[in-house]
């Protein structure tokens, strides 16, 4: 005879669930009774947010769907945010949540409240588990929904007594082929459409986002760069995939492409804020478009679509790449990579400058140059912040699927310890970086705790400027200084913060004092920050912040 919370691993086993994500709570407990005896480990954080942005960051970085368990009311709230960010960028996750006993239900009992109906807008399913019977079935359930069609988060509500009411294992109903791992093409029909489209072309180009990420297909990437040569782009999970040191590597010309494209195919990312809803002036008006997504509902979202597919990306990739080959290949676009490139050019002059400055406080560009010169290949880097983020995301150099982290659409603030703690559990032998904006650090900072606690050596980089930048200069511009109000922070040593909760903390207010503090955060073995001071830069102005 088992009890529930074993009978909840035994279905994560099936799973190849590694981690567990968790704060402890005693409506939980039984989860990991079951977890210890699968050699499931049980990693803890100090905050649920970060549980939960942990889970989403072990399926970013394994491909598999992350899971975390968080207890009653109050321990369910706080994980919220980390499932909305889940479900905006569409990535799979198990979310457990504890409740009280069933027998109680709308008594009162302890932290008694209706999680299923929180957590229904931000999931793709939530559902309350009554008997421990059927804990396999809601299992499979669970993990069919989230890791079919588009990726989401779900939610199971496990209560008290269902966790600890015991049932004989080997006469429960157990499932071994619960969901396929089929992927669809896409419509031969269609890209046949799409190439007859990109082979008449004069100037075509591409964009590839998160999607790719969860592809059965995503080393067709390198044949889609490689074969059709064509100007290509990628966003969100899919940075990484075209190699910064070879030359179909882009990443500053995109809008002035968008506006002369005649062309515009889009992988898997939606005509969002990002793409400026994909209308003019951001897109050339009289381009034609091409959209290949998971979800049907999001093809012609916000504008017309001459070509919709719906299918895997790197499957629609190979159906494009064969198709366009049969016909012979694409147009001669020598003039067209020309135009592109030498407005790639242009955009990196005045970048370049900067990240060479030898001014104080230190130029964020400087900053991230610096920085650059400890990533390699295999680094994962996580971008956890605003402003200097969005710097960092266009300075640092790295290469590989999964090597890039950020919290995606929804702009969410936190993420980076969760995401740098399951990257590094993932991936021992890797390099784990955290960008941080000084504002973000606030939200999980505490986390160094749990990173030192558990030898999760991972390294922290805050480019320090005392205010919430990138909301302060949308300010000042519409306001004025003066009436610049909630923006300013202090210019806090949070590296003191983490040597008091046992990591290595260095403070850097000089270029001279930069490179040693780096290379001694990356030596140690420990978690390390290192909190740079850093000063204002151009590069970004003109961003919004809505």
């Amino acid at each position: 005879m088992e009890h529930g919370g074993r009978i909840i691993a035994r279905a994560l086993a099936k799973e190849d669930v590694t981690h567990l994500f968790t704060l402890c709570g005693g409506h939980i407990q039984a989860i990991y009774d079951g977890c210890l005896d699968e050699g499931i480990e049980v990693v803890d954080v100090r905050h649920e947010q970060s549980a939960a942005h942990a889970a989403d960051g072990y399926a970013r970085s394994t491909g598999r769907c992350g899971v975390c368990a968080v207890t009653a009311g109050p321990g369910t709230t706080d994980a919220v945010t980390g499932v909305a960010n889940a479900h905006r960028a569409g990535v799979p996750m198990v979310v457990l949540g504890g409740a009280g006993p069933h027998i109680f239900r709308h008594q009162g009992s302890l932290q008694d409240m209706d999680h299923v109906e929180l957590l229904d807008p931000v999931t793709k399913w939530a559902a309350r588990v009554s008997e421990t019977r059927r804990l396999p079935e809601y299992m499979a359930i669970a993990f069919r929904k989230a890791m079919t069609g588009v990726p989401g988060p779900v939610y199971l509500e496990i209560p008290l007594d269902t966790l600890m009411d015991f049932k004989d294992p080997e006469k429960l109903d157990w499932y071994d082929d619960y969901r396929t791992e089929a992927a669809n093409p896409g419509d031969p029909e269609y890209i046949d459409r799409a190439a007859e489209m990109l082979s008449e072309a004069e100037r075509p180009m591409a964009i590839v986002g998160s999607q790719l990420r969860w592809s059965r297909r995503p080393q067709a990437m390198d044949r889609f760069v490689d074969q059709l040569d064509m100007p290509t782009f990628v966003n969100g999970m899919a940075r990484g995939t075209i190699d910064p040191d070879s030359d179909a590597f882009l990443n500053r010309a995109r809008t002035p492409s968008l506006k002369k494209s005649d062309c515009i195919l889009v992988f898997g990312t939606p005509f969002d804020f990002r793409l400026g809803y994909g209308q003019p002036p951001k897109f050339n008006p009289d381009a034609r478009v091409i959209q290949v997504d998971l979800d049907p509902e999001e093809i012609g979202r916000n504008r017309d679509v001459h070509v919709g597919i719906t299918g895997d990306t790197g499957l629609v990739m190979e159906g494009l790449c064969d198709r366009i080959e049969q016909k012979g290949g694409l147009k001669d676009l020598s003039g067209w990579w020309s135009h592109v490139r030498q407005v790639e050019d242009e955009k990196w002059e005045p970048m370049r400058e900067q990240m060479t400055s030898d001014e104080e406080p230190i130029n964020p560009l400087r900053l991230c140059a610096e920085v650059n010169e400890f990533i390699d290949d295999d680094t994962v880097v996580i971008g956890d912040g605003g402003d200097f983020v969005a710097t960092a995301a266009y300075t640092l150099e790295v290469n590989g699927l999964g090597n890039w982290m950020d919290p995606g659409p929804l702009g969410t603030l936190g993420v980076g310890p969760g995401y740098a703690m399951a990257a590094k559990l993932t991936r021992p032998d890797s390099q784990v970086v955290i960008m941080y904006g000084d504002g973000s650090f606030g939200f999980n900072g505490m986390e160094f705790d749990s990173f030192v606690r558990q030898d999760i050596d991972v390294v922290g980089i805050i480019g320090n400027d005392a205010c919430w930048r990138q909301i302060k200069r949308g300010q000042v511009d519409m306001f004025g200084e003066e009436r610049a109000v909630a923006t300013d922070l202090a210019m806090t040593r949070y590296d003191k913060v983490v040597e008091g909760l046992g990591g290595h903390g260095e403070f850097v207010e000089t270029l001279d004092d930069l490179p040693g503090a780096l290379e001694r955060a990356f030596e140690v073995d420990v978690a390390s920050l290192v909190n740079v001071k850093i000063g204002s830069s151009d590069f970004r102005e003109g961003a919004i912040s809505v």
